[in-house]
């Protein structure tokens, strides 16, 4: 094991402090058959090695039309005597917009048992051939870190720029991976990493490590975050689950209802953890008419958390949980920085790429007009989106010339029409003159309604009444 040890050892590339440092040389004058000297040399630098190191990358590749085939991450460690613990592991992925997020967290009672373990893209051909599964899939130009504790211990990037490695090509499939001689990492054409199915496991109730037994339930745990509008592919969908409780929660029994379908959910999470779900045999409606709503089911059949995702989803942006309003209800928004299995980040608008600029008007990245140098006279400004001056223009400040009034509802000037029949000008009517009006025509009509009822109703008496007056009127004139 010494040996063994040795030899990887003497490879590595260390990141520390961002400055990779190389091995090769600290051991060259080792003897190997001395395993005793060996021994202590390796004890007396093992404090400048990190335990665990990015190995080999793969960005995936489309194979007889399946997407993201081959995609991983593999991980090594120097030693293999005992199994590592993971705790507070993490792997962290940064874009090539340069967005970063972490795309993995190891949990607390997980153990590296062999030499390599294999991570790969949950929704990739290959996904059953790993130790465990990230949801975010890796671009050709891209970096990944690795970390402990929230701190660096080794990182990657291959965007082609200075201080990264090539870009991968899909026309020209390779492995991003590190020689173990130099540490440095090269583009092979043909890597075959190691599965070992045994290299990692989960203990589910280490009692005796301060986990404690898992509840098999999902009561405290809720949903946090979903994804339906994908940007490329369907795979990009995911379901975040957040368990607000101090104890971990076994999933295995629960289920997610979604249109009047159960699936099954499978799995750990850590207290105060999440755990991402990706849609397996349906898919989420990306942007509903209506609102479309998902149930937490328990293993005893009740629904104990639901989520609505309403009309008004973005492509690439998630519908998050951000916190709570003054009357404690939930604030959910749509965001442009999605986080699966991490805590939520909320970004209003898209990050635009370089050379564009955002339009916030309508949310979309709009061409950069070049204007850096263009100055505006005084009482202008420069809009960006256009590269022109315009003047500022307010009700506070604008004055008219004589004969005209400000209109403060379109702030513009109106001529003063004259009353050329009177001595006066015509007066705007106030409100309680108009209101005085309306009343007297509403009284005046229900009373001209009343007269002309009253008139129907007794035509044939007023009728009679005016034949009546007739003939009198005809007899006196006879007389």
């Amino acid at each position: 094991m010494i040996k063994r040890g040795l030899i990887l050892l003497c490879g590595v590339a260390v990141v520390l402090g961002g400055a990779p440092i190389h091995l090769a040389g600290a051991l060259e004058n080792t003897d190997v058959a001395d395993d005793v000297d060996l021994e202590e040399t390796i004890n007396s630098i093992s404090e400048d090695v990190p335990e665990v190191f990015i190995k080999a990358i793969n960005p995936g590749y489309k194979v007889d039309g399946k997407n993201n085939t081959g995609e991983m991450i593999e991980i090594s460690r120097i030693s293999t005597d005992e199994p590592l613990s993971l705790a507070g592991f993490s792997i962290g992925y940064t874009n090539s917009s340069g967005n970063y997020s972490t795309i993995f967290e190891f949990p607390d009672n997980s153990w590296m048992n062999g030499e390599n373990i294999i991570l790969r893209l949950a929704s990739s051909p290959d996904g059953d051939q790993s130790a465990a599964t990230y949801t975010k899939t890796l671009a050709f130009s891209a970096g990944i870190d690795l970390k402990k504790h929230e701190e660096v211990i080794d990182e990657v990037c291959w965007t082609g720029k200075v201080g990264c490695y090539k870009e991968f090509k899909s026309a020209n499939p390779t492995t991003l991976v590190r020689n173990l001689q130099t540490g440095d990492f090269e583009h092979l054409a043909t890597y075959d990493p190691v599965y070992d199915v045994e290299s990692y496991f989960v203990d589910m109730a280490r009692e005796e490590e301060g986990y404690g037994q898992i509840a098999s339930q999902c009561k405290g745990v809720q949903f946090s975050e979903i994804l339906t509008y994908y940007e490329t592919f369907k795979t990009e969908q995911f379901i975040e689950l957040y368990n607000a409780s101090s104890e971990q929660v076994l999933l295995d029994g629960c289920q997610i209802r979604y249109k009047n379908k159960n699936h099954t959910l499978k799995g750990v999470v850590a207290p105060e953890g999440y755990f991402v779900y990706l849609p397996d045999g349906f898919n989420l409606t990306k942007n509903p008419v209506n609102s479309n709503t998902l149930e937490l089911i328990d293993v005893d059949g009740v629904a104990v958390d639901s989520l609505s995702y309403p009309n008004g989803q973005r492509k690439g942006a998630s519908f998050a949980f951000i916190g709570y309003d003054y009357n404690g209800e939930e604030l959910w928004r749509v965001t442009y920085a999605p986080t699966p299995g991490a805590a939520n980040n909320y970004q209003e608008f898209r990050t635009c790429e370089e050379g564009k600029v955002l339009n916030e008007a309508t949310g979309n990245c709009v061409k950069a007009t070049k204007v850096s140098a263009k100055v505006c006279k005084e009482g202008q400004y420069l809009n960006i989106l256009t590269g022109r001056c315009k003047k500022y223009e307010t009700a506070s400040t604008k004055t008219c010339k004589e004969g005209y009034y400000l209109n403060p509802d379109t702030n513009r000037c109106r001529k003063i029409v004259d009353n050329k029949g009177a001595d006066y000008s015509l007066q705007p009517e106030t409100y309680e003159e108009q209101s005085s009006f309306v009343a007297l025509y509403a009284v005046l009509g229900v009373v001209g309604v009343g007269v002309i009822y009253l008139i129907y109703e007794f035509r044939h008496e007023i009728l009679h009444w005016f034949s009546k007056i007739k003939k009198k009127i005809k007899n006196k004139k006879s007389d």
